[in-house]
């Protein structure tokens, strides 16, 4: 009898935490997403295995999965793409896999963002957020984490503070962290990345709001775009000539079989613009990589209702621009 009623003790102090930690946040302005985790991401490559010649799978980085929006997308087409963009990170690694391990041969939408894109083949520089990593955690996902992925949804769906690692979306507890202010310390290590962004189960990402009328708000995501650097600051990481060779041989492979390979150069403005034409010159390299594949690529800028459209924190689209941009 004592042993069930401290059971029953524990589990009404164990909801009441509960609830009282999820308003704390609540109040703070923060509200359930999902985590854009291995295991989303791989649902989402699992799909691939039913894809028909009709189908659409978008790969690239963290621009192509904010500027093209799946409702509109569906809206305009009747057809739903597979978002399998990866922010952070370069979309060749999961390129590679599609080519090399599936029989896929509709169409792949790839976004070049060129300091990514043109960073390596395998963007091991990033492992935290590296594409190697999500295609390796596919197929080598064990029915457990399968489990606790489907389990962890309700949990997600409804609580404010599941925490989300990928520095887009959630509650990070080094953010956290780095709030504390302790006497007269200054905080030199990375500057808080706030939430900005909400991600639905088939993993569409969308700007939130303030990011749009918060200007403050917009200059603290900005300062983690200039962390220690400015947009005469050269790029650490290279590698054209690799990109470029890896890059021509897999998109050769995709088109024999039939496959349609589109290249999609999003907007960007202000620092982030300003970097690219410094170290990313045009015809050196998006001009070069559509000439050495023989694809069709679109630019923003060759498109006068596209290139006047603003980024509020300089490198991905708000909701609204976004589902225009898409249609």
């Amino acid at each position: 009898m004592q042993l069930k009623q401290s059971l029953i003790i524990a589990v009404i102090l164990g909801v009441i935490s509960l609830a009282t930690w999820q308003f704390y946040w609540s109040s703070q302005g923060y509200y359930p997403d999902y985590d854009n985790d291995e295991a989303l991401w791989a649902n989402q490559r699992a799909r691939v295995s039913k894809a028909k010649k009709g189908d659409i799978i978008i790969i690239g980085s963290s621009r192509i999965h904010f500027d093209i929006q799946l409702d509109a997308w569906e809206k305009n087409t009747g057809i739903r793409p597979i978002q399998l963009a990866q922010p952070g990170s370069s979309p060749l690694p999961i390129f590679n896999d599609l080519v090399n391990k599936t029989d896929f041969n509709g169409t792949i939408l790839v976004g070049v963002t060129p300091r990514l894109f043109f960073s390596g083949t395998t963007n091991e520089i990033r492992p935290y957020r590296s594409s190697n990593n999500k295609v390796k955690y596919f197929y080598n996902q064990t029915y457990a984490q399968r489990l606790n992925h489907q389990l962890s949804i309700p949990f997600q769906r409804n609580l404010a503070f599941i925490n989300d690692k990928d520095g887009i979306s959630g509650i990070k507890l080094e953010e956290l962290i780095n709030r504390i202010s302790i006497g007269n310390r200054i905080e030199e290590g990375f500057p808080p990345f706030p939430k900005f962004a909400n991600i639905s189960l088939d993993r569409n990402l969308r700007m939130i709001d303030k990011t749009v009328t918060d200007t403050s708000f917009a200059k603290i995501i900005k300062r983690v775009w200039t962390y220690k650097s400015t947009d005469t600051t050269p790029p650490e990481h290279i590698d054209k000539n690799g990109v470029l060779k890896l890059f021509k041989k897999d998109a050769k492979t995709f088109m024999d079989r039939g496959g349609t390979l589109i290249l999609l150069r999003c907007p960007s403005t202000g620092y982030y613009k300003r970097k690219e034409e410094n170290f990313y010159k045009r015809e050196q390299f998006w001009d070069s990589l559509l000439i050495v594949t023989n694809v069709k690529g679109y630019h923003f800028n060759d498109y006068e209702q596209l290139s006047k459209l603003d980024c509020p924190e300089w490198s991905h689209l708000s909701g609204k621009d976004a589902d225009y941009f898409t249609s």
